[in-house]
């Protein structure tokens, strides 16, 4: 059922890249209606949100004022969750909270030898929205890692977008924004959200940076609207790559790669190991648990599309073929896994031990569980404060330090032919 491979066979590296191979398919019919609904709500706003609000969520707003949800709903969300779901938030909050507390960067500056001080200013975004998936797809645990860290920054304002299909809304998707302290929220959804968020209606506030996962559609309008706003990223299917030793339990190793096989039939799971007899435990273990799982038709369509277990020479093998993987998720479930974390390059995030799941750093570790996927780990990091702040560049000159710059700044500026610039520096030097 799940494919496997053998580092040392002549075909392993083509075998491996076929397996890795993933298109983000951009669909004409997808790519024309999204471009319809942004130029619709740009031109119509409010109205074009309440029609296709009403039409694709199966609701009967009459105006479009009925899509804010008043702050008093959030809390009560929360109030009425059962004990044990409202700790568990609470408790995850709070240490996604305090994760990111680490991250926040502060303004610094110096002077030089002639007196000019040069720096850099770090200021909060003033606007951010965040998109949230309604229905059945309701992820309370993506409302605290989207908004955690941008009210860690200092966001101004966040603004969250969830669509509530039938009318149905998702109290714990309700309770965890109260939880993290978003500011309004407006049941609209889609690519009419995303829209109404980038441009602005006469109901729902423009922002400057759009957050957080969605369908296709949503996808495309984050792309679309990306340099009219911010965006995080466009994400692809969710990745587990696990490097073991072949001394832990294989059931979890086997749970472990299920946990992301059943997020969808694309997402992708991979195990290496230098030992060929605990790949056969682990390839028993999924066949008999396999059977357990309520999305097992899912999960079986991931590893049999997607997923390996792979025999490796070794482990340092194993962290040269996860650089050239450069997964979203890699556990390193050996007996020193600090010992292998030099040598990975590559990697969304990183579990290090036998205790450490994946789905630990989805819910409740601290770490953001945003992630990049489809081999961008190789130039993008996760969502995180930084991603909320920006930077502005400060310059001040000396009178003495303009002398010495001044020159510097003429000489080139004659050399590319820019004869302004050349004279705007020699104006301010003395005896010029």
């Amino acid at each position: 059922m799940i494919h496997r491979l053998d580092s040392r066979d002549d075909d392993f590296l083509p075998r491996l890249h076929a397996l890795l191979a993933y298109e983000d398919e951009h669909d004409a019919a997808i790519e024309k209606v999204v471009a319809d609904i942004i130029a619709d709500v740009r031109r119509r706003g409010d109205q074009a949100v309440l029609d296709y609000t009403n039409r694709f969520d199966r609701v009967s707003f009459t105006e479009a004022s009925q899509f804010e949800l008043d702050r008093g709903e959030l809390q009560a969300a929360l109030d009425a969750l059962p004990a044990a779901q409202r700790d568990a938030l609470a408790q995850a909050a709070d240490r996604v909270r305090a994760y990111h507390e680490h991250q926040r960067a502060d303004s610094w500056d110096f002077a030089d030898a002639q007196g000019n001080r040069l720096g850099q200013k770090v200021t909060p975004l003033d606007r951010v929205g965040l998109y949230v998936p309604g229905g059945k797809a309701a992820y309370p645990s993506s409302v605290l890692m989207n908004a955690m860290p941008a009210k860690v920054a200092g966001v101004g304002e966040l603004i969250m977008v969830v669509p509530t299909p039938d009318g149905v809304r998702n109290a714990m998707v309700l309770a965890a924004a109260a939880l993290s302290g978003v500011d309004r929220v407006f049941t609209i959804g889609g690519a009419q959200a995303v829209a109404a968020l980038a441009y602005g209606t006469e109901t729902i506030p423009r922002v400057d940076k759009i957050v957080g996962p969605g369908n296709a559609y949503v996808a495309e309008a984050k792309r679309r609207v990306f340099g009219q706003v911010g965006i995080d990223m466009i994400a692809g299917p969710s990745e587990i790559l696990i490097l073991c030793d072949g001394s832990t339990d294989p059931d979890w190793i086997a749970m472990d790669l299920f946990s992301q096989a059943e997020h969808d039939q694309l997402a992708q799971a991979i195990l290496m190991c230098p030992d060929p007899a605990f790949l056969d435990r682990v390839a028993a273990s999924i066949e008999r648990l396999l059977p357990q799982m309520p999305r097992r038709d899912v999960i079986a369509q991931s590893l049999s599309d997607r997923g390996a277990l792979i025999l490796v020479r070794d482990l340092d093998e194993a962290c040269e073929l996860t650089n050239r993987i450069a997964p979203e998720h890699l556990e390193i479930s050996t007996h020193d896994p600090r010992a292998l974390v030099g040598k990975i390059r590559h990697a969304g995030a990183m579990f290090l031990g036998r205790h450490a799941s994946e789905s630990l750093g989805d819910y409740c570790a601290g770490p953001n569980h945003v992630l990049p996927t489809m081999r961008t780990a190789r130039f993008s990091s996760p969502l995180g404060v930084y991603d909320f702040q920006k930077r502005s560049s400060i310059i001040e000159i000396s009178a003495a330090g303009a002398q010495t710059l001044g020159r510097i700044a003429s000489t080139l500026a004659h050399g590319e032919g820019l004869q302004a610039h050349a004279r705007s520096a020699e104006m301010r030097l003395e005896n010029s």
